[in-house]
């Protein structure tokens, strides 16, 4: 037998051979035939509703997606209230709390959620009448409870707290405010509109865009024409509502002055993220939207093949990833294309991008990366046609885009007639290569870099949430100069000699805060102690449960958590603690040889903080107080990481003085640990008061 495999094997040797394919070559794509798609069916209601149905009885289950006709707002002192309005939604309506709109939703097992402007259900066959009548219930009924309210608030403020930890989210920002001005793509919340949006606010935008009329209904599932028609009618059809908001704006602000760079400052980063950005106009319903997305593939589509990669990672070595994006919308699309890069190479990078920007709209692309853009976009379009909410999805976007009929049916044929010529026309039309948006999110120091990109070397200061920022100036003070009023200001003393008598006074101190987090269904509580000369703990518990704790003598301790067990402190960490005793760690900075540099004064809002630098070795913290009382608002720290790893960022703002014994004490805290955001609210601040750290001691 042995004897005989080996023959056969000899035998089709040539054969294997003569049919190898060799992979150097790229297949060549047959002609694109005509796509086959099922039509949906497509009802109206008396009241204005469009219907869409796409029928599939494979699997007993039923998606239903409700769309608003109106039109977005442009939000002003109120921006974010669309979003707020979005996650609220689903709080609760006036027949059901939302515990039990909840309770009935996980009892049939649904996914029914909501967003600004559209509600979706998915349930199975058996479940959908229940499932529609609470999507019902929704639609007509939200009633914005005031705990919710307040809930979703105070969720927002400490996302906000954590956006300005986000480079990337930073950057977003700066994105859509530069490129649509006055536009409803530039509602970027911030705390102050955030104070602004009420409850009656929240009412009258589901009023005005939860509405029948010129909305949208998509079906897609078990379900025959027949049902949808009686069931849409039935829950839908007599729903009565305001006439949607419509405006439309001017879908672009591109420059036409040369290019501009807008800088936003993130303390102490270690990479800068950059955009190059520009509005286009354009939506799906563009005659050119298949070749535009083309060459944006081309550009910087996934993958490690398209041109910005090949440069800026494969060649230079800039960065993990850079990429360029087409982001098509109803109202105004724009596109981007950056990535993250380190901070000595922000300069090279843009002039890279800025390159190829220039040498895609100025040549034509090679035969072998359109063949390859093509192959991949048709699999990606191909594979699409799996999904039954494809077919239905098309239908709706002929329905609102006004598009051919055989728009789809013809969709691979007009992608495949797509050739190097018309490549390069889009790319004439959409890329002002001397006229872009230059978006950098990064440290400071490398401002100097960039004003030669900008047209008019004045480099533009962005906030965190893309809003104009006067650039700061230098410090009438010393850093050691602002450290001192500040332990003027929150002891009460005239002089510093009075501000080192008065800490010595203090003997003990214990301070009880209760930190919540949105996504955390119960508070944690925070306790910290310490006792002169060196002795202090801290604990945090939840529900009587101890998480996390650490205790240090003032030459050994420990920390220990219910994942890792106890760890004795390293020489290292038990140095560290050394450093940071006492109620005002500040008073240590001489002794330990720890930095205080000046950075300069930063104008926020109406107000001014003075900001200085503090260097303790490769760590670096930023403290801001406030020009007016000195009291420290934030603080924001660069933790090196070892072994090369990524630096990380915790940030804590400070708010809500209180008088306790002669000594302010902040009762309000928003802390920020990468992305996890706690806030915090002080429970009581006790000094020289009997303290017991026998929990501690070893038993």
């Amino acid at each position: 037998m042995k004897n005989i495999k080996y023959t056969l094997l000899t035998l089709l040797i040539p054969f294997i051979g003569l049919n190898q394919v060799d992979r150097s070559i790229i297949p060549t794509a047959g002609e694109a035939k005509e796509i086959k798609l099922k039509d949906s069916e497509v009802f109206t209601t008396s009241n204005g509703i469009t219907v869409i149905l796409s029928e599939n009885h494979k699997i007993p289950r039923v998606a239903i997606n409700y769309i608003s006709g109106a039109d977005e707002k442009l939000e002003g002192d109120k921006a974010g209230l669309s979003s707020m309005a979005g996650e609220l939604i689903m709080s609760g309506t006036s027949n059901l709390t939302k515990d039990q709109l909840d309770n009935k939703i996980d009892f049939i097992g649904a996914n029914l959620s909501a967003s600004q402007n559209s509600i979706r259900l998915s349930c199975l066959t058996k479940h959908f009448l229940t499932g529609l009548s609470l999507m019902e219930d929704i639609a007509k009924n939200a009633s914005f409870p005031q705990d919710e309210v307040d809930r979703i608030k105070k969720q927002a403020e400490s996302n906000l707290s954590a956006t300005k930890s986000s480079a990337d989210e930073m950057a977003n920002n700066a994105v859509v405010k530069v490129n649509f001005s006055g536009h409803p793509y530039s509602n970027v919340m911030t705390e102050s509109t955030l104070e602004n949006i009420s409850r009656k606010d929240l009412v009258s935008y589901y009023e005005s865009t939860f509405t029948p009329r010129e909305s949208y209904i998509v079906i897609v599932g078990d379900i025959n024409r027949e049902d949808a028609e009686r069931l849409v009618n039935k829950h839908f059809g007599s729903w009565e509502g305001e006439s949607p908001y419509k405006k439309k704006y001017q879908s672009t602000s591109r420059n036409s002055g040369g290019n501009r760079v807008f800088f936003v400052d993130k303390p102490g980063a270690v990479q800068s993220v950059i955009y190059i950005t520009f509005p286009v106009d354009m939506d799906i319903s563009s005659p050119d939207q298949i070749e535009a997305k083309l060459l944006f593939n081309i550009l910087g589509g996934g993958g490690f093949g398209n041109r910005l990669m090949q440069n800026l990672r494969e060649d230079k070595a800039y960065t993990y990833g850079c990429y360029s994006r087409l982001s098509l919308t109803d109202n105004g699309s724009w596109i981007s294309a950056g990535g993250n890069f380190r901070n000595e190479v922000t300069d090279s990078a843009i002039v890279e991008i800025m390159y190829e920007l220039k040498n895609i709209a100025t040549h034509l692309v090679s035969d072998k990366e359109l063949s390859m853009t093509k192959a991949s976009s048709s699999g990606r379009f191909a594979r699409s046609l799996e999904q039954p909410s494809t077919v239905a999805r098309f239908a709706l976007n002929s329905i609102k885009y006004n598009l051919d009929k055989d728009y789809y049916q013809k969709y691979l044929q007009n992608l495949n007639n797509v050739s190097k010529e018309m490549v390069l026309g889009v790319a004439e039309k959409y890329i002002p290569f001397e006229n872009c948006n230059i978006v950098v999110v990064g440290n400071s120091e490398i401002i100097d870099k960039l004003l030669p990109f900008d047209s008019d070397n004045n480099i533009e200061m962005l906030d965190p949430f893309g809003n104009p920022k006067e650039r700061m100036r230098p410090s009438d003070l010393t850093g050691n100069e602002i450290i001192n009023n500040y332990l003027m200001k929150v002891t009460g003393s005239k002089n510093m000699t009075e501000v080192i008598k008065k800490n010595k006074s203090i003997k003990t101190y214990k301070e009880v805060t209760e930190l919540s987090m949105a996504q955390m269904p119960g508070a944690l509580t925070l306790t910290k102690m310490f006792k002169s000369p060196k002795t202090s703990s801290m604990k945090m518990e939840m529900n009587g449960m101890v998480l996390q704790s650490g205790y240090f003598t003032g030459k050994k301790g420990f920390n220990q958590n219910m994942q890792t067990g106890k760890k004795d402190l390293t020489k290292e960490e038990v140095e560290e603690k050394k450093k940071s005793f006492g109620l005002f760690p500040q008073l240590n900075y001489a002794k330990n040889k720890i930095t205080v540099e000046a950075i300069g004064i930063e104008p926020k809002g109406s107000e001014e903080y003075y900001v200085i630098k503090i260097i303790d070795g490769e760590n670096e913290e930023f403290q801001y107080f406030n020009k007016n009382d000195f009291l420290l608002t934030n603080t924001l720290s660069i933790v090196t990481a070892p072994e090369g790893g990524e630096p990380t960022e915790n940030s804590v703002e400070y708010s809500d003085y209180k008088e306790v014994d002669g000594i302010l004490f902040p009762q309000t805290q928003i802390m920020s640990f990468g992305n996890v955001t706690f806030s915090g609210a002080v429970k009581s601040n006790q000094l020289n008061s009997d303290i017991d750290f026998s929990e501690f001691k070893e038993k």
